[in-house]
């Protein structure tokens, strides 16, 4: 009886700790979906607010925005997506740090561009501020 009990004890706090990672990582990818739209359908406010002040946005290319830049390239149309799909995406969890890994496929018309395709595998960080998601660090880079 003692072993049954022990096992059902166990059984038992392994699901709560699993449930409260699966919870945890449900909040940061829901935080990803946000933002994905708001790569789409951008909004000032709602950019700067899942954003941490320290923002450092890394391009395929090379090009690293702050905040502001991040922000402004988006809002003005610099950076344009059309529609964004995403793959592949992993997240790990450390406190309150995430770090999240997906493959992005997206139609793009940046200003004064022609419209096309991207294909990147994307890195972000995402840290926990005030009990929200906030993107602290991303990078992306070609698939080739």
């Amino acid at each position: 009886m003692k072993k049954i009990s022990s096992i059902f004890i166990f059984s038992l706090l392994f699901a709560t700790v699993n449930f409260a990672q699966s919870k945890t990582e449900k909040a940061v990818a829901d935080a990803v979906e946000t933002f994905r739209k708001l790569m789409i359908d951008p909004n000032k406010a709602a950019l700067e607010d899942i954003t941490c002040a320290e923002l450092t946005y890394g391009h395929s290319g090379g090009k690293v925005e702050n905040k502001a830049e991040f922000v402004e390239a988006f809002v003005s149309g610099k950076s344009d997506f059309l529609k964004i799909d995403l793959s592949e995406q992993t997240i790990q969890v450390i406190g309150k740090t995430a770090i999240v890994r997906h493959t992005l496929v997206g139609d793009t018309h940046d200003k004064g561009k022609d419209p096309t395709t991207v294909k990147l595998k994307i890195m972000t960080v995402w840290q926990k501020q005030g009990g929200k998601w906030k993107l602290l660090a991303r990078q992306a880079v070609k698939l080739t």
